[in-house]
């Protein structure tokens, strides 16, 4: 690491030495080192010392989870009802500790709702979601640096996208697919330089892909599945992958498995070929992600395999301004709507889904739209519409 400091980083010892103490500080005291100097300050802030503590050993992996906020206040303006509130909790394996970080700036009570986590430099970046209490998407960009502990907003993205891949590499945030505030499924895709504070656009994919996931394998940034905007629910099995060398995509067909979710549970095996991690363990099934801490990796997610993809969409009376979002619902099969499939429900024809999205008026086909997979659970996948009863739980 080359420095062009002329004071001594600690007085009377020489450069070289002062700087390997420097550099062995845990991360946990660079706040309290921070505030002694100027000098100091800039040294623990700067990109370079980052990477060169990270070349040495120094620096570790922390777990990054959004957890939610158990008791919160509710203040004047926030969500009514029993809606859950989420924030962020951080997981150091080196210390064995838990930290409940701060809330983003502008919004006191949690975060935005489905927003998206990246990891670049050393710093934690907040991207997009939904505002907690309107609902209406946003394209807020906060980063968290672990020396100061403190949060500051970068430049907004480029255009409000929800549910969309995200990934860094070399100090950039990449975003891409999801879907426009019109439900409208994105083949477009933008950069975000964190030491410029810039957005640069970047090719198109060749398909649209609404609710992918993103994931860097060695120099290239993996879209994995999704699905397009007249096809919902309907993943696909293939995935495109950007060379960050060429800044060109290709498809890769097989890559996933056809009509599975990919949020949150696309991990990389040791082979190097994508895997879920809803697979490795029968105990951890919904919403399994994979966290890799140095030789270990950390898994989260529920005991229930069938709730990461039990999910469904409410009609404007259920949903409500939002206030459904998140909520439970039995939904049972009473009866088919068709003569070609005239007794369509499963013996087993009750299923639990969470709602997670407003069903759109003009495309609206019912009450409770059900995913795929919440839908064959209880009645015959071709029947298409079906008569439910349903209730909160």
């Amino acid at each position: 690491m080359e420095t062009t400091m002329v004071t001594e980083l600690i007085p009377s010892l020489p450069q070289e030495l002062g700087l390997e103490c420097m550099t062995r500080l845990p991360y946990t005291a660079h706040r309290v080192a921070s505030q002694v100097c100027k000098q100091w300050c800039d040294l623990l802030e700067s990109k370079d010392f980052y990477y060169h503590r990270k070349k040495l050993g120094y620096t570790h992996k922390v777990a990054c989870l959004v957890q939610a906020v158990h008791g919160a206040d509710v203040l004047q303006g926030s969500k009514q009802g029993n809606s859950p509130c989420f924030g962020i909790t951080v997981f150091d394996s080196a210390s064995q500790t838990w930290e409940r970080l701060d809330p983003v700036p502008n919004y006191p009570i949690e975060l935005p709702l489905f927003c998206q986590l990246a990891s670049c430099e050393g710093k934690l970046v907040v991207m997009g979601g939904w505002d907690p209490v309107s609902y209406e998407q946003v394209s807020h960009v906060f980063v968290y640096d672990f020396t100061t502990r403190k949060w500051r907003e970068g430049k907004e993205m480029p255009s409000k996208r929800s549910f969309f891949a995200i990934g860094s590499y070399s100090g950039r945030v990449y975003v891409v697919g999801g879907h426009d505030e019109n439900k409208n499924a994105l083949r477009t895709g933008w950069v975000y330089d964190l030491s410029k504070d810039e957005w640069t656009e970047l090719t198109q994919m060749n398909q649209e892909r609404d609710e992918c996931e993103g994931v860097v394998i060695g120099d290239e940034f993996w879209v994995v599945s999704g699905y397009g905007t007249d096809n919902q629910g309907a993943f696909e099995g293939d995935a495109e992958v950007y060379e960050f060398g060429s800044g060109q995509w290709r498809q890769v067909k097989k890559a996933w498995i056809p009509g599975r979710c990919p949020r949150s549970c696309v991990g990389v095996g040791k082979d190097g070929r994508l895997m879920s991690w809803a697979d490795l363990d029968p105990m951890v099934r919904a919403g399994a992600r994979g966290i890799t801490l140095g030789s270990q990796v950390m898994l989260t997610g529920l005991d229930n395999q069938d709730r990461g993809v039990m999910i469904a969409a409410a009609s404007e009376g259920i949903f409500n301004n939002g206030e459904a979002c998140g909520r439970y619902y039995q939904v049972t099969c009473v009866s088919g709507t068709n003569e070609g499939t005239p007794f369509p429900c499963l013996v087993s024809g009750s299923v639990v889904v969470m709602i997670t999205d407003l069903c759109p008026p003009d495309s609206c086909r019912g009450t409770i739209d059900l995913s795929q997979e919440a839908f064959a659970s209880i009645a015959d996948p071709n029947s298409g519409v079906i008569n439910i009863s349903y209730q909160q739980i």
